[in-house]
This record gives structure tokens, sequence and C-alpha cells, in this order.
């Protein structure tokens, strides 16, 4: 039997090729042979074969929810997108954004959102939203002492300007008034003092209505001006109210005079201003202000969106022992709810409490309501928008990349402000005064600042190194004593008595104000002491050459040329320890020290105007009869501190 180990089994096909004897071949095809190229003759070009294009990125179909002042991370976020693709596109658009965080107006965020194909929802737009009639928002504005708060303490039946330092308002205030015809108007109290020019730019920027308070025996003052000038930069309606009508000195034909030289068109010479003369004390003509204010808001017919989240504005802020931080705001539009994560300009927070003006706790706040809001993480600064975003890591978000470009817009103006050294002779040194400044709101520091920082001049850099809302701390101390700072308190209650003996053990200066003017008084006469001064080259005397003499004797005999100036002195007083300059036809000729002064053959230190005299000058030997001789002196000028019956303040060099 034969074994069938290594046997080869062929398959029915390949028996049946063999039965045809077909030829098997198991050797590989033969490759076609390459046809060399000739060198001589040029490359033939490659023929370009387009590549297969890849499948289009399907476009961003998704709606998102923008809002103004969201950070570009945040849109990146919400539309899927890369950052550097979005800073592309605002390149692209114009726009300029430094970082991640920083925030994007709403506009621009729906420009970038539509180019990368995402369709956008408002969370603040009006266009389509539910608008109802709102009460007006007017601004009480005008000149210190024209009887601003008195007028309001009037119309609320109050009595705040009793309670006021000094007699002037020192902070903004905010409340609604229900008038007797049923309705509803939100008003503002802006101080009057020079000092409080923002605090009122920020009134203006707020409102409806400006109502311009101007005293009938006092007229137009700079306040009032400014005050028209914010109204008009505002683009808001402006009716006058012309107080203290009742006193005899009073005289409302002249006030309106003076207001038409100023450009306002009054109603009654064929503009569209209204003037009501009124008395807030004896509670004149109240009513017909009400009446003016009324018909002045139908006119604009001033309607808001009540639905979705609140656009409000801060007003006034403040620091509670027991509550922390607090915010006056009026709601612009939206309603405001309690319960919300809300960013305040640089701080956020979530809304713990909504407070009327009553004080009485509410749940919400419609448009043109003045509330306090309890909650905020940080002390916001008047004037800060307020955005409602919808969870506590968008805000916390928000509020970093604001904190991070407010300081480094802080850090440069501070470099900037000690780079200025422009009206200082050479070699005269610039002194830096460090102040820290705490008060009672945060408005109110912010105008303590600006004023102290009008106060800088070419000798002395004012550098307010912390601000703060509250009494002064053991930390103000510490830090006053780390950079040689002085502690400016204004409208807040004494420190611990620990901290005064802390800042007595440092040798700190507490100045403690609560009126502006006295605080500005005392800063002002603080720099005036501290500021090195300008050196400058005074005139203090003029002779007139009329002989010259020749030096005879023994110096004559060692060859020494010495002239004699023989001159009559003209003007001031001449002299030996000055500088003398020789003038010919009134140029500079020669300038050099005095050796001597001679009267009456006896050596002299000075001689009085209308005296004959010699005078030697050093190296000096070309005298002409009628050169002028001026003697300099090095005079050190300090600057002087100016308080103007206006309130305003300066440093005059």
């Amino acid at each position: 039997m034969l074994s069938t180990v290594g046997c080869f089994h062929a398959s029915p096909e390949l028996l049946a090729r063999r039965s045809s004897q077909e030829p098997f071949n198991l050797k590989p095809p033969k490759r076609e042979k390459r046809v060399k190229r000739d060198k001589t003759q040029p490359p033939v070009e490659a023929r370009y074969v387009p590549t297969p294009k890849k499948p289009a990125k399907p476009t961003n179909t998704r709606t998102i929810d923008i809002f103004e002042g969201m950070a570009l991370v945040e849109l990146a976020k919400r539309t899927g997108e890369g950052i550097a693709s979005l800073q592309n596109i605002l390149v692209n658009v114009g726009e300029k954004v430094d970082s991640e965080f920083d925030p994007i107006s709403i506009d621009v965020a729906e420009l970038v959102a539509m180019e990368v194909g995402a369709n956008v929802r408002r969370l603040h737009s009006e266009e389509g939203a539910k608008l109802e009639r709102r009460p007006p928002v007017v601004t009480v504005m005008g000149h210190v002492d024209h009887g601003k708060t008195s007028l309001l303490d009037a119309l609320r039946q109050t009595s705040v300007a009793a309670k006021e330092a000094g007699g002037i308002t020192q902070h903004v205030g905010a409340f609604v008034v229900a008038m007797p015809s049923g309705a509803s108007i939100t008003f503002l109290d802006t101080p009057g003092h020079a000092a409080f020019s923002a605090m009122r730019a920020r009134g203006a920027a707020v409102t409806d209505i400006v109502v311009l308070v101007v005293a009938a025996d006092d007229g137009v003052m700079p306040q009032t001006l400014e005050a028209m000038a914010h109204a008009k930069a505002a683009n808001v309606p402006i009716v006058v109210a012309i107080n203290k009508c009742d006193k005899p000195s009073a005289d409302p034909e002249k006030v309106r005079i003076q207001l038409c030289s100023e450009g306002l068109s009054l109603e009654e010479m064929g503009g569209d201003v209204q003037v009501v003369e009124v008395s807030a004390t004896n509670k004149i003509g109240l009513d017909k202000l009400e009446e003016a204010l009324l018909l002045q808001a139908e006119l604009m017919d001033l309607k808001a969106r009540v639905d979705g989240p609140a656009h409000a504005y801060v007003v006034e802020a403040r620091l509670d022992r027991g509550r922390g931080p607090l915010a006056t705001a009026i709601v612009r539009s939206g309603t405001l709810v309690c319960g919300q994560h809300i960013v305040v300009g640089a701080e956020w927070g979530r809304i713990r409490a909504i407070r009327d003006m009553m004080g009485k706790v509410t749940e919400l706040a419609g448009p043109a309501m003045p509330v306090e809001i309890e909650g905020i993480r940080g002390l916001p600064m008047a004037g800060d928008d307020i955005t409602v975003v919808d969870s506590e890591e968008r805000a916390r978000m928000l509020s970093v990349g604001r904190k991070k470009r407010l300081e480094e817009e802080r850090l440069k103006n501070l470099n900037e402000g000690r780079m200025e050294t422009s009206g200082t002779d050479e070699g005269t040194e610039r002194v830096e005064m460090p102040i820290i400044v705490k008060a009672d709101v945060q408005g109110t520091v912010q105008a303590v600042t600006d004023a102290l920082k009008s106060l800088n001049s070419p000798q002395v850099f004012v550098n307010i190194v912390h601000t703060g809302v509250g009494p002064i701390s053991q930390s103000d101390v510490d830090l006053a004593q780390a950079c040689g700072a002085c502690i400016v308190g204004f409208n807040i209650r004494n420190p611990l008595s620990s901290v005064i003996q802390a800042a007595n053990r440092a040798s700190i200066k507490i100045r403690q104000h609560r009126v502006i003017y006295h605080l500005l008084e005392d800063i002002g006469d603080l720099i005036v002491n501290k500021a090195p001064g300008i050196n400058e080259t005074m005139v203090a005397g003029e002779a007139q050459v009329l002989s010259i003499f020749e030096l005879t004797g023994r110096s004559k005999a060692k060859g020494a040329d010495v002239k004699i100036a023989g001159c009559r002195v003209t003007d001031g007083r001449v002299t030996k320890s000055s500088t003398m300059r020789l003038l010919r036809s009134g140029e500079v000729v020669f300038e050099g020290s005095c050796v001597s002064i001679k009267r009456e053959k006896q050596d002299v230190e000075a001689v009085g105007k209308g005296n004959e005299c010699g005078l030697v000058i050093q190296d000096c030997h070309d005298f002409q009869v009628g050169d002028i001789v001026q003697c300099l002196e090095l005079v050190n000028r300090k600057p002087k501190f100016i308080s103007s019956e206006s309130g305003a303040v300066r440093i005059e060099c």
C-alpha cells in the first residue's frame, strides 16, 4: 500500500486545465520595459489632477443667547468655535480684544456669531418685546445752594437738607414721588458742588428729564452751566425751575435772559424748554412743576420692556457692617428678581435681597424703580451696569476679566501721572504725595478722588494709593505706614481708639472732614507746604552805566586790567551777592558775579534805587556808557492754593 503522506492532491479545476494541455506558468508576469527619457528634450509637464474636495463643514445652525458685555471666551463656548478663530473675525471687522475675558458689545457679539453661522437671541433686546409705559426718571441739577434738595423735600414732604453736613448734598439720592394726580416720578438728586461733576455726569446718563434749578436771586452760576452741558451731552430735555422766587431780591426775568444767552431756547420765546417759577420754602408752583414734568414725559412716550432679564444702573454703593456691600440701582428695562446671578461692573454676586426706597423687602423690581440690592461680593462703582447672567460660573468669569482690565488701566494711568513733568524747570524736583481715601459711599469716594487729583501741580503728584468705603481700619494704617501716606476720611464715623493709637505711634496723619470745601482746603495747604517750589531767576534791580573808570595803583602795577562802571540804580536793589548781567541795546553781552560795590569810596553790600555806585564785575572789561546792568537773584517760588466762590479749587504755580 502506498503512503499518502506528502502526496499532492490536485483540484478538479487544475486537472481540467492539464487535460486541455494549457501551459501552467508559476512565474510572475514580466514587467514592461521602461523607456529611457531623452535628456536632450525638455521634461513633459505633469498633468494637474485636482484632489477630491473634502465635505463642507456643517453650518452652525444653533441659536445662542447673547447679552451686553459678554466675554469672548463665553461667546466661543456658546458658538463652539475656537477663541483664535473669533479673534480673527474681530480683527476683520475692526474690533480689538486684548484678552479672552474682555467684554464685547452685544452688536459685535451678534456680528461674530452670524459670521460662524449661528442664530442669536438678544437677552436685552427691546425688538419684539412687549413694551409698557413707565414713570419718567428725573434728575435735579444746578449750582450749590440753589435749593435742589429743598425743592425735593417739598415734593416728597421730607427734610433731607437739614441733615446734610454744611448744608449741601454729599451723595446721590434716588426715590419715587407719588404725585397728587396719581402719576409717579422717579427723582435723582445730584450734588451741586464742583467736585461732584462726575456724579452729575452719571446722573445725566441714566435720566429722562433734567430739572435745572436756578436761584432767582443768584442767577446762572458755574455749576448751572456745567449741568446744562451734561444734559446736552446726554441729549436729555431740560425743564427749568427758577427757585426762591418769594425773595425780595428775586429777578426771574434776569435768569431767563441769562439762560437764553447760554443757548437755552425757552418755550415762552418760541423754544421747547419749559420754565416754572417755584418756591421750595413756601411750596409755591410745585403743581405747575409736576404738570410740566408729566407733560414732557407724555411727549417722550416713555416705554420699557417689563418681561425678561433686567438692565439696570448703579446710582450709589455703600458698605454696611451687617449686610455687606449694598448698591442703589435704577432698573431701565426688564425685571430684576431676587435670586438672580448678576455682574455689576467688575463685581459679581447673587441677589440676596431687594429693598425699595422705604426699606421694605420686595421680590422684584420693574422699570424706573430705584431699589437697594444686597448680595454683591464686592463694592461696585457708581455708574456701573448691572447685567443678569444665567449661572454663577459665567458671572465669576466675567468679573475676573473685567478686574484684570481695570487693574491694567489703573497701572497705566498711574505711570502716566508719574511721568508728567511738564512745566517744571530743570533741576526742580517733583514730590509724590500718597493719599488713602475713605468715604461713606462709593460715589463720594470717586468724587473726592477726582477732586484731589485735580490738585496736582508741577511740583507735587497726588497719588491715590487706595480707596475704600467705611471707617478707617487698622489695615489702612498699616498701608499708610508702608507707603508714607496720609489718610483722608470723608463723611465717616470716627475710627476706633486702637486705630487712632496705632496711627499716632506710626506718625500717620488722619484728616477727617464732612464738608468737601474743608477737605480740599486742608489737602491744598498740605500740597503747598510739601511742594519744593520752582527755582526762577528774577531781576532784583537795574542800574545804568554813566561812566567808566580804570583801577589804578597796586593792581595796575601788577598788570591787572580792572574797570569800574559808575552807575545809577534805576530800579530795585543791586546787591553784591547777586549775579550781574550786562545788556547793550537789549542784548546780553556778559554775565558774571559781582566783585565789589563801592559808594563814596566805601565797600557796601547793596545800593537802593536812585543812588549812585561803582560796580566791578569779575572778568568784565567791556563797559560802555549807556549799558544796563541787571542784578539777578534765584528765587524759589512756592505754589498757591486758590479757592473760588463757586467752589472750584486749584493750585496756582
